[in-house]
This record gives structure tokens, sequence and C-alpha cells, in this order.
């Protein structure tokens, strides 16, 4: 019965705000009542002195102000909008309040959940919201974020990526477990945020019951208005006083005159941290580098420079032990993160911004199935929510490096929806499914570019996920229950037949994960020597199988866990971050195996036929992905289109400079250099038997074309003499690279 007291707080809120001046409750009468409060409701255990300190801060937030406000819409109305700047302390209120309104009502519609973007960000609010309860993480509070989840069947609000959410629709299509729901940062415009956006309107029409809060800034509050039509709006007002610069005109260079920008703060004397959104996630690397060679040089006196990347990719880095240790001298913060990576920016301690004013978008071109960069110009909404961090601070200083006239003349009023700049094979894939649940129609705010979804409707006929009515066929149905791309997910239940499931899904595991390479600043014959020891020559995807099974190997015979296979990884190169999630995407994906009831085969790795079963599984899934080396040096043809692309520095046949004719691919790229990564040598006669004759049919008419027509029709140019020639070479490659035992790992 102690809830009930809390509760009295919430019962009606529409009386409370409809009571005399007598019944009022002003800011002092709230606080007062709070550490009246001995027993906490939600777990029903004493409430720390830490809670009413956490609470006195809290009242300070911006969108404190509109508390009782949003409790008193949330009462009445089905969907509400809160629209509010940047750090003004929506995605860490709002959730508690929505807890506060389902605990009056004994949860009797289910628990809460609030979507984020980046996993890092909904795994500190969940940390920083248990603590403002003052209950246990995991418990009341928890989060779900791709491979790993603290939460149990107690927990009352969950924080969740948007994409982890939405593949619990396929198992849950009407989100019954919840009463509501919470999607947060609305406007980065994500693609599984969009689809759910649009989903969540036909729930909401068959679960009446159910309450829906979308959290997004003030430039896209009046599309959501159109968008829901229905709706309450809140508006959580905040002003902040920064000193703006503007530069005279466009660098040359901006990624120097950031760094340059950089020392001349520190040199300055000023305190404070500093936050700087480059370009893309390869300058965030090349800055850490950077900053990390050239802050020792520095006068000691200034303090010491500590770079902090921010990947909004989710890609991880391990703080090294002297990064850790207290320090006599000042320690400044150097925030390093893209135009995409200003919600991972949390500290209040931040006084400098640097903002360089482009970015590098990648659009997925259809016709060519590959992601091209392109440098434009922010946003001026995103532009503004930079200069949103500095209002954490009392006083800050924002650079632009741009001219004022750039914000007017070249920026756009917001960002573009990712749903019409990506692939969208696995989100149709994702909509079949709910077609089945009956939920197949998806109302979107911006409607995907038809070309896309051509593309990814013949990708999925390809693969044999839809029947001939294009519906989603009994083998996309299985397809659909993993994780990965759809296309990753074929060569998976492909390998069930060639009986190379073990290897295949380590192969999974390792492509989905961040790259387990380390790029040095500069490649050595010490990079070169540790990398050789991993090498396979079958191809890149067998030397992942090998620098896993090693990873496993070390963590395995290693002492000390956690020291020893960090210092493990780092004496090979390797990123011991992308490892540790290598594993846990295996571990998921060998679960989900488990449950649709598929077999799995014993590990047969090491032995010839093996790589042959590998090599089948892989083109089962990837024949769309396939390049010939046109003029023996390396120079891939694409087999769908007339791109051209060269090896990936990280190939074993880069070093190597063995160019095999014909490979599969896992990744291609258009970027600086048109490349593909992630090869493996295949056989024409290996890709008629795997790719689907109406597929190999559409291709366009090459040279190319017309061999494997010769293949076809047993008119190969290779001679019996010459295949036997080329068999032969294979062995002898397996010969230069014999099993060997190199520090507690066995490198086949």
């Amino acid at each position: 019965m102690d809830c009930l007291a809390f509760s009295s707080e919430k019962q009606g809120f529409s009386e409370l705000f409809a009571s005399t001046d007598e019944e009022e409750m002003d800011e002092e009468r709230i606080v007062g009542y709070a550490e009246d409060l001995e027993i906490n409701p939600f777990d029903r255990l004493p409430f720390s002195s830490r809670y009413y300190e956490l609470l006195r801060k809290r009242e300070e937030l911006p969108v404190w102000r509109v508390k009782y406000a949003f409790m008193e819409n949330l009462q009445q109305h089905q969907v509400v909008i809160v629209s509010g700047n940047a750090k003004t302390g929506k995605s860490s209120q709002v959730p508690q309040w929505c807890a506060e309104y389902s605990l009056s009502a004994h949860f009797q519609h289910g628990a809460i959940v609030c979507t984020q973007t980046h996993k890092q960000t909904a795994v500190w609010l969940a940390l920083r919201v248990a603590d403002e309860m003052d209950v246990n993480i995991g418990h009341e509070v928890g989060y779900t974020v791709p491979y790993e989840s603290c939460c149990n069947s107690e927990t009352i609000l969950r924080y969740s990526t948007d994409a982890m959410l939405q593949r619990e629709m396929m198992s849950n299509p009407y989100l019954s477990n919840y009463g509501i729901i919470i999607l947060d940062d609305v406007h980065e415009r994500s693609v599984s945020t969009d689809v759910l956006l649009g989903l969540l309107k036909g729930v909401l029409t068959l679960r009446p019951e159910l309450k829906l809060i979308v959290v997004t800034s003030p430039q896209m509050s009046s599309k959501l208005q159109a968008y829901y039509g229905t709706m309450s709006l809140i508006t959580i007002e905040s002003k902040y006083q920064m000193e703006i610069v503007y530069t005279c005109g466009i660098p040359e260079d901006h990624f120097v005159a950031a760094l340059r920008l950089l020392f001349e703060i520190h040199n300055s004397k000023e305190r404070g941290d500093i936050v700087i959104f480059l370009t893309c996630e390869q300058e965030i690397g090349k800055a850490y580098q950077i900053i990390q060679q050239e802050g020792p040089k520095l006068n000691p006196e200034l303090g010491e420079l500590i770079p902090v990347p921010l990947y909004p990719s989710g890609r991880e880095r391990i703080l090294k032990p002297n990064e850790e240790k207290p320090c006599k001298n000042y320690r400044r913060k150097v925030q390093l993160t893209t135009s995409f990576g200003g919600s991972l920016v949390w500290s209040k301690t931040v006084s400098f911004l640097i903002d360089v004013g482009i970015e590098r978008r990648e659009v997925y071109n259809p016709r060519i199935r590959a992601d091209t960069a392109v440098i434009q110009p922010i946003s001026k909404s995103q532009a503004e929510m930079h200069k949103q961090i500095l209002g954490m601070s009392s006083s800050g200083k924002c650079f632009c490096l741009y001219p004022e006239e750039f914000t007017h003349k070249e920026m756009k009023p917001v960002p573009s929806p990712k749903i019409q700049e990506s692939s969208l094979t696995g989100m149709v894939l994702f909509l079949k499914r709910m077609d089945i649940a009956g939920l197949g129609h998806c109302d979107f705010i911006d409607r995907p570019a038809p070309e896309n979804l051509m593309q990814a409707l013949e990708d999925l006929d390809y693969l044999a996920a839809l029947d001939n009515d294009g519906n989603l066929s009994e083998f996309g149905i299985i397809m659909s229950e993993f994780p990965v791309n759809p296309q990753l997910s074929k060569s998976i239940l492909a390998s069930c037949e060639f009986d190379c499931v073990e290897e295949m899904l380590t192969i999974a595991a390792m492509v989905t994960a961040p790259s387990c390479f380390l790029n040095p600043s500069q490649e050595t014959e010490i990079t070169m020597a540790c990398r050789q020891k991993f090498l396979h020559p079958a191809g890149d995807h067998f030397t992942l199988i090998n620098v896993y099974k090693a990873y496993k190997e070390a963590s395995t015979n290693s002492t000390s866990q956690y020291y020893d296979i960090e210092k493990w990884c780092q004496d090979y190169f390797l990123n011991c971050s992308a490892l540790r999630m290598a594993e846990a995407i295996r571990a998921e994906l060998e679960d989900i195996m488990r449950q649709t009831e598929l077999p799995v085969s014993t590990p047969a790795f090491g032995l010839k036929e093996n790589v042959l079963r590998i090599k089948k599984a892989l083109l089962s899934g990837y024949f769309m992905q396939i390049a010939r080396d046109v003029d023996g040096s390396g120079n891939y043809l694409m087999l769908t289109h007339r791109q051209v692309a060269q090896l990936h520095p990280l190939s074993i046949y880069y070093n190597t400079r063995r160019f095999p004719e014909w490979v599969v691919f896992h990744k291609f790229s258009i970027m600086e250099s048109n490349t593909i990564e992630i090869i493996s040598a295949i056989s024409p006669d290996l890709f008629v038997e795997l790719a689907p004759q109406y597929y190999f049919s559409n291709l366009p008419a090459s040279e190319t074309k017309a061999i494997l027509q010769e293949v076809i029709h047993h008119l190969s140019p290779i001679s019996t003499t010459d295949k036997e020639q080329n068999l032969n070479s294979e062995d002898r490659e397996y010969e230069k690279y014999p099993e060997t035992t190199e520090q507690r790992c066995i490198i086949q």
C-alpha cells in the first residue's frame, strides 16, 4: 500500500489544474511534498538522500516547467508531441513522468518504452534515469540495444534503440506489452523511426488505450502536427546566451582549420571542454590520432588534452589505462563527433564548440547497389542544435567555420530523411513480415524513393524471400528472423544445406560487427607481420574466421580475462571491442538457429572441402556481388554494372598482389576511391551453379556475361589441363600457410 500515497499526487491531473488558489501547488510545495515521501513507490524501498539531491537538479531543467501541462495532456490525448531544443531534459524527464502516470493506473495497459537512435544514448539515459528514480538498473529501469539487454520481467521503463523496437514488432505486432511508447529524437529521421511512426499510426486505432509521445525539435513539430491530426503539442521554451563567431570565408581545409582552432583555444588558457563537429567518422579517428601525438608536445602548464571520439555508428573505443588515472594537471576533454552525433554529447563542462558546417552523407544508389559519399552543408536545424549543446554550461563560445550568409544561402531547413537515402531491402522484408500480421500498410511521413523500393523488391525476389504473388515466402519468414541484412541471412540458411553453419555464423558475426583490424597511422612491418599470421589463402572471409578463432583461444587461455585479452588484441593490432561485439552477435545468431530448429553442423574449418562449402553458402546470398579482374592488375568490374573498383587495403590480396580473376565481395563503397571490401576468390562455374537463372538472364550484356554463358553451355575456355593446374596451384597456396601455433593461438 506504500504506492497509494505517491499515486495521490497523480490522480486526476485535470482536477489538480481546476482547483482553487488555496489548493494550487507552487514550486516550493512540490519540493517539500517530494521530501515528505520516504518510500519509493517503484521499488517500495526508502528514498536515498541522493534522490532529493538529484530532484532539485531536475527541477532546474527547462523541461520541468511544462511537467504538469504534459501530465494533463497525457491524460486527455492519445498522441502528445513534445517540442523543444536540445539539452533541455526531454529525454530523461518525459519518460519518468510517463512512469508516474502509469503507476497511478497500476500499469494496467503495460510498461513504458522510450526509443533512441543511438545505442550509446539509450544505455546512458537508462543509467541516468535509474539513478534519478533511485532504483536499480536492470530492474525497474533497463535498456535493450542490439546484442545486449539489461531488463527483466519487472522492468517498467525501458530505453531501446528504434531498430530494436521495430524488431520487437515482428513477434508482438501491436506492442501489447506497452501502455506508453515514446519516440525520441524523431528529427534525426532514421529509417527505423520513420517506419515506427507509420506503423504506430495504425496500431493507435486498434489500441485506443495506447499512448504515443513523440519528442522532436521545433523545426519538425508542425509537420508532425499535420501528420497525426488530432494530438496535443507541448512546447519547451529555453533561451541560452552564448557568443557565436563566424568566419569571413570558407576555409580551404576545414579539418586543418578545426584542429588549428582547437590548439589556439587550448593555448589561450581559457578553461572548459571542447566539442568539435567534423565531417565524417574517418575524420574523428584522424583527429584523435593527431591530438594524441601533438598533445604531449604542448606546454604542460596548459594542462592535458584528452580526445574522446564519439562515433554515431556505435563504434566503441576502450580508454587506455593512463587515460583513466587521476592527473594533477588540468585535463581538457575534446569530444570529437559528426553532425549526426549531437545527442551523444553529455557534458555540462563544454565551453567551446567548433562546427565545420559540412557533413559527408552516405546516399544509397540502387542502380549500382552501393553507398555514395556526398559532401554537403549541414541543415539549419542541425547547426542550431549544435549551438544548443553550449546551453548546458553557463557561458560558451561557438566557432562556426563558415560565414553567416552560408547558413541562409546553402543550408536546407532540415536534413533529408534517411529512408530516402538508404538501401531498403531489410525494411521491405520487415514490412512484408508485418503484412502477415495485418500491419503491412505503413503510412510514411515521407515516401521512400520508388527506385529504392523497386530494387529492394527485386533483390528479395532473387533471394527467394518472396513467392509468386509477391508475398513473403516460408523461406523469407525464416530470413526475417535474423537481425542481419537479407543477403547474409540467406547465406546463413544456405549453410544448413552445405553443412558449414558454424563457420558461416562466425563470418556473419565478423562482417556485421565493426572492422576487427585497427588502422595505425602508418602501416609498418610489425603490423603487416601480425596480420600475416591470420591470413587464409581462400580469402578475407576465411581470414576473419582465423581471427575469431584466435581471439576465442586467447580469451579461453587468458589468466586475467579482461586485461590479458586487451593486451593480446593490442599486440596483434586488433579491435577488442569489435571482437567482443562479434562474439555477442554470433551468440544471438546461434540462439535464433536453435529457436527456429535449424541444424547446426559440427565445426570443420581447416578441411579443404569445408572451404568449398563456405563459398557455396556465401554465393547463395551474395551472387549479386560478383566482380571480375578484367586486366590482371586488380581492376575489378562489377558484374551487374559498369563500375570498376580496386581491392580494399585490408584485403589479403592487396598486400600479396595476387589478384583472383573472380571474387565475391561483402561491400562496395564509392568514397574517396572505389573499393570492394571482404573479398574471397570463387570460380565462374560455382557462380553459374548457385545464381538464380532469372537473375543471370537479367544481367547486362558484357564480355564477363559471355564467359559465363560459355560455362553454362560447357564451352568454358579453360581446358581440363588448365583446371588441374589451377587446383595444383591452389594446393600450393595452402602449403604456404600451414597450421601454426603462435602464442596460444591456432592459426589455420
